[in-house]
């Protein structure tokens, strides 16, 4: 493979080819010069996928996302004979099968890209696989991986010094770490995310070429992967309707209401907890001159409906920078620390206060909202509710709530072009059988 410049490549990791084909139209109006059939499409349309998108680019070279794994020649065939000028092989694959899977793509005028997918030793194994024929490698943090934080620039730049071919490079590039990877020495771009999940995908991808071609980056605030340092900052980009679908559908504090006077208000903080008995404040509001800035209390009191928060709690937790408090029971003053602006969740509203009794502790597991809370497990509140997370998949279900806000974004923008989300979605194609 001989590339005379670096070369922008689209993927279109849809699960629908209608949706793949307008992103790929306007990416390719935007300035791509390669379009791929992602593996989520290959799987979901089959290689009808490819023959559309060949049908409909007959000028970009097409790439089928196979990630061959044996049956080399075979896979590779079929690949070919549906419009793939490029057909991709996994790297963890054995020598015999890309090798064949090179011979096969040699019958049809195809070539082999060796995806380096998890390879212990992907410089030594790029090698390997020129020998045998491959016409480029791919250096590729996967999805998943990059839901925790990880990028491939460690090991990019010794890579592409080290290939005797071409070296593309995929895992959640943008407008400003393409930049980087082609000064790193790849020659292949492959975005997906941060081009088919934008609004305007059109201008996404004349900024990320603008880039590519001048190795500068274009600064942008999307399309990012955190990582626990920055944890705080993802949450509070995201709703925990979000959150919940990173976590299947999970996470929810059920039965607490929001008051929020700001509906633009999240609140986001480690958990301090607390448990108590109904009426008993002692315990929560001891816990606020044990907590650190941007922590979220969280009180375990038994659902009951005697309050045991109010506005000098909530003055004196807003005074220390506390984000916010969750309570399994009963707030007062409500009127009050809705003009303070101070996060509060509660069962129930109740004018009525206990006395401080000091029942309970501070600083154990507590379940509240009908979900175990550790000390440390992540809290996220807005006006949908409450979700907690566990504080080891902070980082991870941070990103995977930015994923999904990105898809919610691009949908959002096809329904606005007038069409539906049912539309959008094809439910009556994804309707369960049986």
């Amino acid at each position: 493979m001989r590339l005379d410049r670096p070369v922008l490549q689209v993927a279109l990791d849809f699960e629908n080819l209608s949706r793949a084909l307008l992103a790929a139209q306007e990416a390719v109006e935007g300035g791509a010069d390669w379009v791929e059939a992602g593996t989520p499409l290959l799987k979901s349309e089959g290689l009808d996928a490819v023959r559309q998108l060949k049908k409909s680019f007959p000028q970009q070279r097409v790439v089928a996302d196979m990630k061959v794994m044996d049956t080399g020649a075979f896979e590779v065939e079929i690949a070919a004979k549906a419009g793939a000028d490029i057909i991709t092989v996994l790297g963890a694959a054995d020598d015999d099968t890309i090798a064949d899977a090179v011979r096969g793509g040699e019958k049809y005028g195809a070539e082999v890209v060796v995806d380096l997918l998890n390879v212990a030793d992907p410089a030594a194994r790029a090698r390997r696989v020129a020998e045998l024929g491959a016409a480029a490698v791919c250096l590729h943090i996967g999805i998943d991986m990059q839901m925790q934080g990880k990028t491939p620039f460690a090991t990019l730049e010794a890579v592409a010094k080290a290939s005797p071919v071409p070296v593309a490079v995929a895992g959640g590039l943008n407008s400003e770490t393409v930049a980087q990877a082609t000064r790193a020495g790849a020659q292949i771009l492959i975005v997906g995310g941060a081009i088919t999940k934008s609004a305007d995908i059109r201008t996404a991808t004349r900024q990320i070429v603008d880039a590519i071609r001048s190795r500068k980056e274009v600064a942008t605030e999307l399309f990012r992967r955190y990582g626990a340092e920055d944890v705080r900052v993802a949450f509070l980009k995201v709703s925990t309707p979000n959150i919940s679908d990173a976590l299947q559908r999970q996470g929810a504090l059920h039965g607490l209401l929001p008051h929020l006077k700001d509906p633009t208000v999240r609140m986001a903080g480690p958990a301090v907890t607390v448990v108590t008995r109904d009426g008993d404040w002692a315990n929560p509001v001891e816990a606020i001159d044990r907590a650190a800035a941007g922590d979220v209390l969280v009180v375990d009191a038994g659902g009951g409906t005697t309050a045991v928060w109010g506005e000098l709690a909530s003055e004196s937790a807003h005074g220390r920078q506390i984000a916010g408090v969750v309570i399994d029971g009963a707030a007062r003053d409500i009127d009050a620390i809705l003009q303070l602006g101070f996060p509060v969740f509660s069962r129930y509203v109740s004018p009525n206060a206990g006395e401080p009794k000091g029942h309970g502790e501070i600083g154990t597991e507590v379940v509240v909202g009908g979900q175990k809370v550790r000390p440390g497990d992540w809290i996220v509140g807005d006006l949908s509710g409450v979700v907690v997370v566990p504080r080891e998949r902070a980082a991870e279900v941070a990103n995977r709530a930015l994923d999904v806000l990105e898809h919610e974004n691009r949908v959002r923008e096809e329904i606005q072009r007038g069409s539906t989300l049912g539309r959008v979605q094809k439910l009556e194609r994804w309707e369960r059988v049986g």
